[in-house]
């Protein structure tokens, strides 16, 4: 096989791997597949001094094989999904922004965003989410959009990715051509946009276009059937030529880099496969080929493309064309000076850029209706969902310290209130539900802080099952759980429960804001 091809076919897979320090999976990946780029998730996480080191170690190693520098990408949008968590200035989920309603704000935000990425090492954001949350009933998008309609999204959207690159890093606008109007996760299924053209392109589109006007540098893909452009139902976007060529390049005009999303999602792993899936997505139209976890999955989908091409299935122009527009996004500063990022560790968590996260925490707080704070003579009985297990889109919290987790508790302690706490997961059912019922029997104030509750039956029986008269519900990450209770003393949403997010909803409780 010519080596020039291998090389070629490399720089078009973006993998990832599981540890903290490259491992023999991403060495023989970067030597010996050449691949172009590497993604990082929480996995590969302890420190911003470890992930600073972590990524001039890749690059390092990539320089010993290629002149290209490698991307480095991380999901580091805001709110839940952070994948770097400490040690970094907190930055609200997207639709904070637009309920703290400062454009401005949401630019200088998340120009501090890129700029401590780009100072780890980090070059390439992929981020922001442009999905329009039009469903309330989706379970992948929800707060991670900046809102609800088309203007709204473009507003704000545009505004973090203007930010995000002032920072001279590469950002991605996903998931093309929309994940806002679905009602299933594509990490577990596929999902299916049954709108007509007309009102695609008024709504779902409308932010890519925005973005494409703005200079976005990459569009990342849905795995996501459109019948309106693609007519055989069990292909989505992610393999769609009459999506990513036709629609996107074709009609859109868009010239940068496609990226897929993971092809190891079930949409795509279950159903064509990961193999055939990386030339499909090729063959549709996309320039990088992402594939997150698994080292057998990675090294066949490499093999499988390097074979397609030498049997003519997938033409070498179409490689040629990718090639090019992933060596134009490797001009992008972050990328190509990597060498001159400072070896010492990242200086972050600036004192003005704190204060800018809490102002817009402060101000994004929802309250809705009547409220009335918490009465510091009388005990309080909070019940705390909270996220156990780890999926794409929900972090667990750290759990170092008390601080850590997505409790109020200290901070309510630390205002002077008398509380007691009640833990439990946020798929809890059961026996685990009726204890956390139990628990609260006889309380006088009872504060329930959910994650997600409207759609999960365990959450919302314990929503029903609590007195609304002695009710504070502060919904953790969906606002539109507070609709489960109509007639609670206060309702909040903070979109979000880390300790960045809750603190403005304790000040509140506690009749101190």
């Amino acid at each position: 096989m010519e080596q020039g091809l291998r090389e070629k076919v490399g720089q078009l897979f973006m993998v990832g791997f599981d540890a903290l320090q490259a491992n023999d999976h991403i060495k023989a990946l970067i030597r010996q597949k050449k691949v172009g780029g590497v993604i990082l998730f929480r996995r590969n996480v302890h420190t911003p001094a470890q992930v600073s080191a972590l990524c001039r170690e890749l690059q390092e190693i990539n320089a010993e094989v290629s002149d290209t520098p490698l991307l480095i990408s991380i999901d580091q949008e805001g709110g839940m999904v952070m994948r770097i968590e400490q040690g970094v200035t907190p930055i609200p989920a997207a639709m904070a922004f637009q309920a703290a309603g400062s454009v401005a704000d949401c630019e200088r935000m998340n120009r501090v965003s890129g700029d401590e990425m780009r100072q780890i090492g980090i070059n390439m954001l992929l981020a922001p989410v442009l999905d329009v949350n039009n469903n309330r009933l989706n379970p992948v998008i929800g707060v991670r959009a900046y809102g609800e309609d088309a203007g709204t999204v473009i507003e704000y959207g545009t505004a973090a990715m203007r930010g995000q690159r002032a920072s001279g890093i590469a950002v991605t606008a996903k998931h093309f051509p929309g994940h806002g109007d679905t009602a299933v996760d594509t990490h577990y299924a596929m999902a299916l946009v049954p709108h007509d053209k007309e009102r695609l392109h008024a709504v779902e589109l409308a932010p890519f276009r925005a973005a494409i006007a703005g200079g976005v540098d990459a569009i990342m893909t849905a795995h996501v059937v459109f019948p309106a452009f693609e007519a055989d139902t069990s292909v989505p976007a992610t393999l769609s030529k009459a999506v990513l060529t036709d629609l996107l390049r074709g009609e859109m005009g868009y010239q940068g880099v496609v990226i897929s999303d993971c092809l190891e999602m079930a949409a795509i792993s279950e159903g064509i496969g990961i193999p055939k899936g990386a030339i499909a997505t090729l063959q549709a139209g996309a320039d990088i080929v992402l594939i997150s976890h698994r080292e057998e999955q990675q090294h066949a989908a490499i093999e499988a493309v390097l074979q397609a091409v030498e049997k003519g299935e997938i033409d070498i122009a179409r490689i040629d064309e990718a090639l090019v527009r992933v060596a134009e996004l490797k001009r992008v500063q972050a990328v190509h000076k990597w060498r001159e990022r400072p070896v010492a560790p990242p200086a972050l968590m600036q004192p003005e850029a704190m204060a800018l996260s809490h102002k817009l925490q402060k101000a994004a707080l929802r309250v809705p209706g009547p409220f009335r704070a918490l009465d510091a003579s009388k005990p309080v009985t909070l019940i705390t969902v909270e996220v156990r297990s780890r999926s794409e889109i929900d972090e667990v919290a750290l759990g170092r310290n008390k601080e850590a987790r997505s409790s109020m508790l200290p901070a309510l302690l630390e205002a002077g209130l008398d509380v007691r706490e009640y833990a439990l997961s946020a798929e809890a059912q059961g026996d685990e539900v009726d204890a956390a019922i139990a628990f609260a029997q006889g309380a006088q104030q009872i504060v329930l802080q959910t994650y997600n509750a409207m759609f999960i039956d365990g959450q919302r029986r314990l929503v029903e099952a609590l007195p609304q008269d002695k009710l504070w519900l502060v919904a953790g990450r969906l606002p539109y759980d507070l609709d489960l209770a109509p007639s609670a003393q206060g309702r909040l949403a903070s979109f979000g429960c880390r300790p960045a997010a809750l603190a403005p909803v304790v000040e509140k409780l506690a009749g101190k804001a």
